[in-house]
């Protein structure tokens, strides 16, 4: 871990970022890439550890993937036996969807990962790949390590139990290679980029009655593709603008997929207004997104449902968001947050208590006591958990506070935003 100082603004937030490519449509562009036919070139990549963690997987598998700066070029073919185990890194993404990817391919293979990852639930994926007909062991606690037996599997309806797009992406990746259909269900629709994906590789993917239809035996084209900005690393620069006052900021090529604007929802709820400016919409929409401090106050509102499911990774700056507002804002249904990099409900509610915020804890999510005239507390050292979005989140409050702030672990934005500090400073004139 390196700890980093964090100083509050000197003055308004001003400039246009591009953030760095969307992490979650780069494991996926890499991993269909390995399987399709043909060279798929994926520009704008992400490169940060979780994407690296993919790439570095998708060659011990045997596949020609050759990747400078932001473009990989990938070969797919016949995935081979590793000689070790696969190390997933912190990247639950890359556990879950190759696992996935895996469970229909004639081959062994172990999944391991950092501590972090070895202590998130596995079993969620392993069940419905089972039913199909995969082998797949776990630990007694459900947790990685992950031994997968691939071979024959065979379609079937997967009702998911929860909303969540990497399990909605392993089942759909095993049911390329299935004999018959696979079908999938979700109570809420998670993201769909992997579904986006599928289709924009040529693959027949049909939704009927609220579920996705994929006949099996069907293999991925290689195709060029552009990898948008992701929009759960925009969410830190434009809170930062709308948290500062006579900021202004904006974020540029950022993926506007309405399974992916939770934030922009939320904010709307809040009493924050979102200026979007459509770029183009190929795979993905693409905008840039352009924020102003409101008007008026913030003002409380009550985040669930759907809308938190859009809005996920958000969800810790949007309670730091929800700290200035006028009133109580409730967070609900987010109880997936307690099982990523860290227990995220857990943390941000612990480092927003030592700021001086009052948060209650709930197993679903927090309610956060507004004031719209705050100034957070500064000379504390804040646990990050070493989480990506934590550190982020923190970061960002430390703008508003009445001293510098001690993040524990501000390295650790690697994983998502390798230059988040720099963009930072540069919006601040730094």
């Amino acid at each position: 871990m390196t700890a980093r100082v964090v100083s509050p603004a000197r003055g308004p937030l001003v400039g246009e970022v591009r953030p760095p490519g969307d992490k979650s449509i780069s494991h996926r562009a890499l991993l269909l890439g390995a399987v399709a036919h043909g060279t798929t070139v994926a520009r704008g990549l992400l490169d940060a550890a979780d994407v690296r963690s993919t790439a570095a997987c998708l060659r011990a598998l045997g596949v020609d993937l050759r990747w400078t700066g932001g473009e990989a070029v990938v070969t797919g073919g016949d995935l081979r036996r590793p000689e070790g185990p696969l190390d997933c890194g912190n990247s639950g993404t890359t556990m879950r969807l190759l696992t996935g990817l895996l469970a229909g391919r004639p081959l062994v293979a172990t999944l391991v990962g950092d501590a972090s990852l070895l202590r998130r639930p596995m079993r969620r994926v392993a069940d419905p790949l089972r039913r199909m007909g995969a082998t797949v062991d776990l630990s007694p606690d459900g947790t990685a390590p992950v031994h997968v037996r691939g071979g024959a599997l065979t379609g079937i309806d997967f009702e998911a139990p929860l909303a969540s797009a990497q399990v909605k992406s392993a089942v759909l990746l095993a049911g390329l290679s299935a004999r018959g259909t696979t079908r999938v269900r979700e109570p809420s629709r998670s993201r769909d980029h992997t579904e986006r994906l599928l289709r924009a590789m040529g693959v027949r993917l049909e939704e009927a009655d609220g579920w996705l239809v994929l006949p099996g035996g069907q293999r991925p084209r290689a195709r060029e593709l552009d990898v948008p900005a992701d929009p759960s690393s925009a969410a830190f620069l434009l809170a930062a603008g709308l948290l500062v006052p006579g900021s202004r900021v904006a974020a540029r090529g950022v993926t506007v997929n309405p399974t992916r604007v939770g934030l922009v929802e939320a904010l709307a709820a809040m009493r924050a207004e979102v200026a979007c400016e459509p770029e183009g919409d190929d795979v993905e929409p693409t905008a840039t997104l352009r924020v102003t401090p409101p008007a008026g106050d913030l003002q409380a509102a009550t985040l669930a449902g759907g809308l938190v499911v859009r809005a996920i990774d958000e969800v810790p700056v949007l309670a730091l968001l929800a700290a200035f507002a006028c009133g109580t804002t409730a967070i609900r249904d987010a109880a997936e947050l307690r099982h990523k990099e860290s227990d995220r409900l857990a943390l941000v509610a612990a480092g927003l208590r030592l700021l001086g915020v009052d948060v209650t804890e709930h197993p679903d999510g927090l309610d956060v006591v507004g004031d719209p005239d705050r100034v957070l507390r500064g000379g504390v050292t804040l646990a990050t958990g070493g989480d990506h979005r934590l550190a982020m989140t923190f970061g960002v409050a430390a703008l508003r506070a009445d001293g510098p702030v001690t993040l524990d672990d501000g390295a650790c934005v690697a994983v998502s935003y390798p230059g988040f500090w720099e963009d930072l400073a540069t919006l601040q004139g730094g």
